[in-house]
């Protein structure tokens, strides 16, 4: 009668702790229930007192006092994580009832009854204890122990959906594979629809909650990505319920971040077909089986699978490079893109919209579905040019840019994530179809650039810039900016080494090119985008100006050398180096060079100064040894900077640019050079002795340059052989001959630097001389001013400059008497001063 004994104080136990179990009885408890699932295989009685025992486990356990929480806290955990391994008892009774147990953990509502002396544990103890000991990892794992039994897998789930609202769990069930265990189970045999919502939700949480790349890495099975597939496609040809529709959706965006993954089987399963061959059916009425009994309503989640789908499309079609695809699989990509027809069916969205919208859709829907169906073109078009050329893609699209510059009454909604500032305008779909254009342009593609000058389109693009200027004077906004920069790279695109695209742009281009150069320099800063506007003008001016001359000369006509020189003059690192090399195409003109010494920046500036200072800037940040007078310090390597002479020396092939030759790319010292040998290296005004000593570095820039390129030479061939005497001798004199210019060149330096310090006193002189010219003249002032007061306060002193002013009108007289002349006489009478 031992069995009857136990199970009679079973019930005393579970009578005793009808109101929750007290943290130090647990361990026993828990042992208790371990010795109960040992008795189930000989005894069934056993089966109802241990459900009886876990249903306690779910009360809120009971703590004496607030450190016991803390006190108990592995025991709790290990407790807890027993519960877990009890699942392994083949009892649906005992299975299910531990999954009631984990979901209650989730219940925070306090029990009725406490024992005296007792108060529960705190809402979120269990959940914690739970986390600590693994019990989300054991239950992902007991799936497999009801694999077959679907109440009990459903139970289970359940446990897990409330689980994986915790990081701490997810990252536990991630570690017994639940994302691919969990996928596998989504194609089974489930009425209710439970199995689906349950796992789906669990999956959401693990993406949520975990590393997105290793949840997407374990459903990139070829099981996996079948098993995705087949749900949705049940639940897209048989799930009319609202419920349906959104389940539908999540999976859809499981699947897409699927394809993002170049790992993942998704052409191999046929899933990214299916997917393509949704996303067009609608807009490409081509019979496919595929599709054959599909209608989508135009219920908002249908609406939003449309927008789903589209998104599949942009992901499929990214660079093959970007996301490490093999050339296999894009080429695959590309044939399912083609022969399905996406370029048609994006294309459908190319036209001017109408009110109250396309078919069912409202007009905020179709406006949505058009802007993200042109912004996946741009992605698309680069890969099939010739089905875009086919599909007369320029044709459709210039028309569409015409619209969205005319008068057309239109009010956008601008509800979207692509219809960000459109709202009441039709800024948004000029945005995203100029993007198709540049992305199709960037191809430098011959057939699709030709395909779009013979359309006018050089011609129509000015039109829309000026019309994207009108409005941005208005207000300015950063699509706006982007518009503007998007149509300048386009005309760069199409003008460059084109003469005649050249003509067709040149004085309506230049006059609209005028004020983007004339920006003030303050909005550069302003974080929307004028950077990158001044920037796409300047390409734009060296792609479409440069090179011919009715465009250069209308562009000097209207001071433009004169506006670049003004951004020279900011120094700013980022634009010296275009502009520069803009100046430097520019001197091909014979008229440019008196524009640029015409040129007077502020304080009197001219442009050989600017020209001298930028050097010393540049000098200064590559760390180029001078002295504190600017002169050469080191006559071997003159112009070298720190970091060039920190290289070693690497052998290379003769095909090879060496360091010396890669270092003029990589600063503005050659175009410095260069300019200054257009405008010439003598009578340039403005100069001070300082820019003298520095101009003499750059007159000599070459012979330095050819100089470090032998000296590298020499390097090297000592690193793999030893030269002939004859050799050897040719390179040291070579080697003296770069050496003797540095000198020569520190020599003229020192000249010019003592002859403006001879100047300098020569001018000091004078300018003492004056000084002392200046002071002796006022002490006669001073003495003569003296000499009145004294005159003036002294009778004796008045008669003695009488006496004498007399005597001296006596001495200027002519000793000679005048024959037959009249003499008068000089005194006044009566006169009682000697003024």
């Amino acid at each position: 009668d031992l069995e009857k004994e136990q199970l009679k104080t079973l019930k005393k136990v579970v009578k005793r702790f009808e109101n929750g179990l007290p943290l130090k009885d647990l361990a026993q408890v828990i042992e208790i229930l371990n010795l109960c699932a040992e008795k189930m295989n000989e005894q069934e009685a056993f089966t109802e007192p241990l459900c009886e025992l876990i249903k306690l486990c779910g009360l809120p356990f009971q703590k004496k006092k607030l450190s016991d929480e803390v006190s108990y806290s592995v025991a709790v955990s290990k407790s807890i994580a027993q519960l877990g391994y009890l699942m392994r008892v083949p009892s649906s009774q005992v299975r299910i009832q531990i999954c009631k147990c984990v979901v209650s953990f989730y219940n925070t509502e306090l029990p009725r009854k406490i024992l005296s002396g007792y108060q529960p544990t705190s809402a979120n103890y269990k959940i914690q204890m739970a986390e600590l000991g693994g019990l989300a990892e054991t239950l992902i794992l007991s799936l497999a122990l009801v694999e077959n039994q679907l109440t009990e897998k459903l139970w289970v789930l359940k446990a897990l959906q409330h689980l994986s609202s915790s990081g701490v769990n997810c990252r536990l069930m991630m570690k017994a594979q639940a994302a691919s265990r969990l996928c596998l189970y989504l194609n089974g045999v489930d009425p209710s629809g439970q199995l689906v919502f349950r796992s789906s939700e669990i999956l959401w949480n693990l993406l949520e909650n975990t590393s997105k790349e290793e949840v997407v890495n374990q459903l990139s099975s070829l099981e996996c990505v079948h098993a995705l597939k087949e749900v949705f496609v049940d639940l897209l040809m048989h799930g009319f319920r609202h419920y349906d529709r959104q389940l539908r959706n999540d999976l859809l965006v499981i699947a897409t971040l699927l394809a993002e993954n170049p790992a993942a089987p998704m052409i191999e399963s046929g899933f990214a077909k299916l997917l393509i061959v949704l996303a067009t059916f609608t807009e490409v009425k081509i019979p496919n089986p595929l599709v054959k009994d599909l209608k989508l309503t135009y219920s908002y989640e249908d609406f939003e699978l449309k927008k789903l789908l589209f998104n599949v499309i942009g992901v499929l079609s990214k660079d093959p490079c970007a996301v490490q695809l093999s050339l296999f699989l894009f080429v695959l990509t590309l044939q399912l893109l083609s022969e399905n027809d996406v370029m048609p069916a994006l294309l459908y969205y190319v036209k001017p919209n109408q009110k109250p919208g396309f078919h069912d859709w409202s007009a905020a829907q179709y406006e949505e579905l058009q802007l993200h169906a042109i912004a996946i073109l741009a992605s698309v078009a680069p890969l099939l040019v010739d089905k875009y050329l086919s599909c007369q893609a320029n044709t459709l699209l210039l028309v569409f840019l015409e619209w969205c510059i005319g008068q057309d009454p239109f009010f956008g909604h601008g509800n979207s994530f692509h219809g960000t500032g459109g709202r009441g305008n039709k800024l948004a779909q000029m945005r995203y179809s100029l993007r198709v254009l540049r992305s199709v342009v960037s191809l430098y593609d011959d057939a699709v650039n030709l395909n779009l000058c013979d359309q006018g389109a050089i011609s129509q693009l000015l039109d829309v810039l000026k019309y994207a200027a009108h409005k941005s004077k208005e207000k300015e906004d950063a699509i706006l900016l982007e518009i503007q920069a998007d149509i300048l790279f386009l005309l760069s695109a199409l003008c460059e080494n084109d003469l005649h695209r050249k003509e067709l742009f040149s004085y309506e281009g230049v006059d609209i090119l005028i004020p983007f150069i004339q920006m003030d320099p303050k909005k550069l800063y302003s974080g929307l985008g004028h950077n990158c506007l001044l920037f796409s003008a300047l390409d734009c001016l060296w792609s479409c100006v440069i090179g011919c001359y009715i465009a250069e000369d209308y562009f000097l006509e209207k001071q433009g050398i004169f506006l670049l020189l003004d951004l020279l003059a900011l120094k700013q690192k980022n634009l010296c180096n275009i502009i520069l090399g803009i100046l430097v195409e520019f001197c091909d003109n014979p008229k440019t060079t008196s524009h640029i010494s015409t040129w007077r920046g502020e304080k009197d500036q001219t442009a050989a100064n600017l020209l001298i200072q930028l050097w010393r800037q540049e000098e200064l940040e590559l760390g180029v040894k001078r002295d504190r007078y600017g002169r050469i310090v080191d006559m071997k390597r003159p112009i070298a900077g720190s970091f060039q002479k920190q290289q070693e020396v690497i052998p290379m092939p003769a095909n090879c640019p060496s360091f010396a030759i890669m270092e003029i790319s990589e600063n503005v010292r050659a175009k410095l050079y260069s300019l200054l040998c257009k405008l010439g290296f003598e009578n340039l005004p403005g100069l001070s002795a300082k820019d003298f000593v520095t101009l003499a570095i750059i007159r000599r820039y070459i012979d330095f340059k050819v100089g470090e390129v032998w000296c590298e030479l020499c390097a090297e061939l000592k690193e793999e052989f030893r030269p002939v005497a004859s050799d050897e001798e040719a390179l040291k004199v070579i080697s003296e001959i770069s050496e003797d210019t540095g000198r020569m060149i520190a020599a003229l330096q020192t000249e010019v630097l003592e002859s403006q310090h001879h100047q300098e006193i020569q001018e000091e002189e004078k300018t003492y001389t004056k000084i002392q010219a200046t002071r002796k003249q006022r002490e006669m002032v001073n003495k003569s001013w003296e000499n009145f007061l004294t005159r003036t306060s002294n009778y004796e002193a008045l008669k003695k400059a009488k006496r004498l002013q007399e005597k001296s009108i006596e001495a200027s007289r002519s000793k000679s008497k005048t024959q037959n002349g009249a003499v008068h006489s000089t005194d006044i009478k009566g006169l009682g001063t000697t003024v």
